[in-house]
């Protein structure tokens, strides 16, 4: 069968999902056979045994999302058994991550050896009480079992350095969680291991960071030893009012993060800019100092 006919062959018979199970390729008439044949041709991707993604849609995926369907090709070939939690349970809860690399990471009663879970997975063995459960659609119909969002922020911020932990923190409270509600999950673990990297994250946690971008620039700021900035500072200009990222009024100066999704995810991107630049050089003219980063 050749590449362009395959390609056919699943266009016609792909079931309605992005990452399916042999049984569910099998109920659509795709055998054992055509899968070993599409994954040599590389017009599948095998994410784990027993489950495939096409791969014009794997490679069409940013990492993040790449990692998210790990979560679930992880999900089907363990028949929903699993409880997914530190950075996968970030994930499953759709909290921002950045760098926290692409194994899925479950909690356990019992670690086990890491060939029983499989070199693409992290188990953890901890406590995980019923109140920091939670059911999570990680796709269309697919509902898993992580770990509660509290919890999740808790146990990363054990396992992570602290910019990354204040990445998923900082989503988490944007999301409305509370400082009050990650310690008291983090103290019902009873884990006294790593109790004050617990600490130190919340005490620099701040959901008015918007980005992992603003997080990671708000912490540098801080390493630096700079006066603390208002964050999303607003200022009246002739053209609307412009919100700063980072400023110091008393100095009149802003920072601003530019990542790319601040500009081109809810307005043409032309009419973005211009407006953008249109306020940011009437504060010029009222003398502020606008600096972008990225």
């Amino acid at each position: 069968m050749s590449t362009p006919t395959l390609t056919n062959f699943f266009d016609e018979r792909w079931p309605d999902v992005t990452v399916a199970s042999t049984r569910e390729l099998a109920a659509r008439g795709v055998d054992h056979r055509v899968l070993t044949e599409a994954v040599k041709r590389r017009e599948l991707v095998r994410l784990r045994r027993g489950v495939y993604v096409r791969r014009t849609t794997w490679l069409s995926l940013k990492p993040l999302e790449q990692d998210r369907l790990r979560i679930e090709a992880h999900w089907l070939s363990t028949g929903g058994s699993a409880v997914y939690s530190h950075t996968s349970g970030a994930r499953a809860h759709g909290l921002s991550t950045w760098d926290v690399g692409p194994k899925v990471h479950v909690t356990v009663p019992y670690s086990g050896s890491k060939t029983s879970h499989g070199v693409d997975v992290v188990a953890h063995s901890l406590p995980v009480p019923e109140v920091d459960l939670a059911r999570v659609a990680i796709a269309p119909g697919r509902i898993a079992t992580a770990v509660g969002v509290e919890r999740t922020v808790a146990d990363c911020a054990r396992t992570l350095d602290i910019e990354r932990a204040a990445i998923i923190g900082d989503s988490a409270l944007r999301r409305g969680v509370t400082i009050e509600r990650i310690r008291a999950a983090a103290e019902r673990t009873r884990v006294v291991r790593g109790s004050r990297k617990v600490e130190d994250l919340l005490a620099v946690l701040d959901g008015r960071s918007e980005s992992a971008g603003e997080t990671r620039t708000r912490l540098a700021l801080a390493a630096a030893g700079l006066p603390a900035p208002h964050l999303q500072y607003e200022i009246p200009t002739i053209h609307g009012l412009f919100r700063a990222d980072f400023a110091w009024p008393d100095l009149l100066v802003i920072l601003e993060f530019d990542g790319d999704s601040k500009y081109f995810d809810y307005r043409p991107t032309a009419e973005a800019l211009l407006l953008e630049r249109r306020r940011e050089v009437a504060l010029m003219e009222e003398g502020w100092t606008v600096v972008r980063t990225r």
